[in-house]
C-alpha cells in the first residue's frame, strides 16, 4: 500500500467465519491497515490453505497472517508464502511437520466445548449449549450471534499432517488465552514456546478477538510494524 503499511489478512478456525474478526478490523483499518478475512469451508486444511493464499492476491504485499483456533493451522501452512512476512496466532494450533491437529489437542484433556458436539451429515456441529464454552465472556446476545454464525469443520479436517511449517522462518506473535475451553491453555503455551514467539497471556475465552479487541489489536499492529 502507498503508505507503507502491510495488509493483514484473516484465517478462522472451525466453528466460525471471517466475522469472528469484526471487532479488531475496524480499529485496523482506522489506523489505515488494508485488511481481508479469507472465507473457507473447513472441507480440507490443503482447500484452506489454497484459499488463503488466492485471499493474499486480493491485497498488497506484504502481508501480516492472522489465524485464530484452527486458523493457526491454515496460517502454518500458508504463511510459506513469500508475500507473508509474519505470523499472528490467538488461541490457535501450530503444528510441526508431520504433525496433525488431531495430535497436538490428543496429548491434553478434552475441552469442555467437545461435550456438546455431534456429527452428523458429515460435518461436526457445535450444540447451542456449547457456546457459553466458546466464547463464555462475551454477553449472552453476542454469544447467540456467534453460534448463528459458526460453520462446521468436515469430520476428518483435524486428521491432515502438517507441511513444513512457517513458523520456523517467520517471525510470530501468539495471544494465550487463560480461560480457553476449546483448545487447552497448556497447548497454546507449548505451540507458543515451541516457535519462539513473542507472547501475551489475557484473562479470556477461546475468542479474545471478540471479548478483548484493544489488547488483539495491539498484539497485530506489533506484528505489522516489525514488518518492512
Amino acid at each position: 500500500m502507498s503508505n507503507g503499511k502491510p495488509s493483514i489478512v484473516f484465517c478462522h478456525g472451525i466453528w466460525a467465519d471471517g466475522s469472528c474478526f469484526s471487532k479488531v478490523i475496524q480499529p485496523l483499518q482506522a489506523l489505515g491497515y488494508e485488511c481481508i478475512s479469507a472465507q473457507y469451508p473447513l472441507n480440507t486444511t490443503a482447500d484452506d490453505i489454497a484459499i488463503i493464499k488466492k485471499t493474499l492476491n486480493r491485497v498488497h504485499s506484504p502481508a501480516v497472517l492472522v489465524g485464530h483456533s484452527y486458523g493457526g493451522q491454515t496460517i502454518t501452512g500458508a504463511g510459506n508464502d513469500d508475500r507473508v512476512k509474519a505470523l499472528v496466532y490467538i488461541c490457535a494450533l501450530g503444528p510441526d511437520e508431520g504433525e496433525t491437529a488431531q495430535a497436538q489437542l490428543g496429548k491434553y484433556p478434552t475441552t469442555p466445548v467437545f461435550q456438546h458436539i455431534e456429527a452428523v451429515d458429515g460435518r461436526i456441529w457445535m450444540k447451542p449449549e456449547g457456546i457459553a464454552d466458546f466464547c463464555g465472556d462475551l454477553p449472552e446476545a453476542e454469544q447467540k450471534v456467534v453460534w448463528a454464525t459458526n460453520y462446521p469443520p468436515a469430520v476428518d479436517l483435524f486428521s491432515a499432517p502438517m507441511g513444513v511449517p512457517a513458523w520456523k522462518t517467520k517471525p510470530s506473535w501468539y495471544i494465550v488465552g487463560k480461560n480457553d475451553k476449546a483448545v487447552p491453555p497448556e497447548l497454546e503455551r507449548f505451540v507458543s514456546k515451541r516457535m519462539g514467539a513473542d507472547t501475551i497471556e489475557l484473562d479470556s475465552s477461546h475468542c479474545p478477538m471478540l471479548s478483548q479487541p484493544h489488547a488483539v489489536v495491539e498484539m497485530i499492529v506489533k506484528a505489522a510494524n516489525s514488518v518492512h
